[in-house]
């Protein structure tokens, strides 16, 4: 049957019913290992539709005989569904918090127990939080980077994306909170994109990991994992911060983003540490 609804309408998130979506989640499942049973139907009905739109799928069944029979199509669409938009130092304010309190903080605490400094920058997708961690340990806190262990690991499930990361290759429009001191001293241009300095690049590992494995979470001192619950149900949000707190070590630091907060009992076992940066101590 002819479609005669507006073009404008097509492949909207409605259009989705839940048996589509469980055909589409075990398609990715089977031929991706990729589950989406943690992430909200309404997000990933939306990511769908995207690319029902862009391949001119008229309904979900069509973009299921797609996806059954387009090994690139399952790969685009798997990256729809987990690609995340950054840029360096998003939020600024969060960031000038980290220098001036948190990371000051971290520090005195390992002068006083002998300790390392690991941070955590998780859902990391192509590395611009970690890095500007990394660039404001350098600039700042170079003696500390001297005297003290310190590490920087980054996590996300897309394993394309952790190599985008470690490339270290952005655009202009991802630099624009960079400040133009730090800009000039280590970012180089390169056509029309610019390459981080190999020495900030060194500082940060990439690792593959997914959320919902209690075995992807180890211990750090400040984690920062920002704009990624928004994604997942609620009770997958709460398994994902208790398995964050049973990771971290007690007085660790816990950052959300802007809107995003402890949800049910986890909320117990972090106390607030600044309210409107969303960062959190562990009791």
């Amino acid at each position: 049957m002819i479609n005669t609804r507006p073009e404008h309408t097509l492949c909207e998130s409605l259009d989705i019913c839940d048996d589509a979506l469980s055909e589409i989640s075990m398609i990715l499942l089977m031929r991706r290992n990729f589950s989406i049973s943690v992430y909200k139907d309404k997000c990933m009905k939306r990511r769908i539709a995207i690319r029902m739109r862009s391949s001119r799928c008229q309904d979900a069944a069509a973009y299921c005989i797609l996806l059954r029979n387009s090994e690139e199509e399952l790969d685009v669409l798997l990256k729809t569904l987990t690609i995340h938009v950054s840029q360096f130092f998003r939020n600024p304010p969060m960031f000038d918090k980290l220098r001036t309190t948190i990371i000051p903080l971290l520090y005195r605490q390992a002068r006083q127990s002998g300790n390392s400094v690991r941070i955590w920058s998780l859902g990391s997708a192509s590395g611009e939080e970690a890095y500007s961690i990394a660039l404001i340990l350098r600039v700042n806190f170079a003696l500390e980077l001297r005297e003290i262990s310190t590490t920087i690991n980054a996590t996300d499930i897309d394993t394309d994306i952790l190599q985008t990361a470690r490339n270290g290759l952005y655009s202009e429009d991802r630099l624009k909170e960079v400040p133009a001191n730090v800009r000039e001293r280590y970012f180089q241009p390169q056509g029309i994109r610019f390459q981080l300095a190999d020495e900030i690049r060194d500082m940060v590992t990439f690792i593959p990991g997914d959320m919902s494995s209690p075995r992807s979470y180890s211990a750090h001192e400040l984690v920062l994992c920002r704009n990624t619950l928004i994604y997942f149900t609620r009770p997958d949000q709460e398994k994902i911060l208790h398995y964050l707190a049973d990771s971290m070590p007690p007085g660790g630091i816990l950052v959300l983003g802007k809107s995003e907060t402890l949800v049910g009992d986890v909320r117990r076992r972090f106390s607030s540490l600044c309210p409107e940066e969303r960062m959190y101590r562990r009791i």
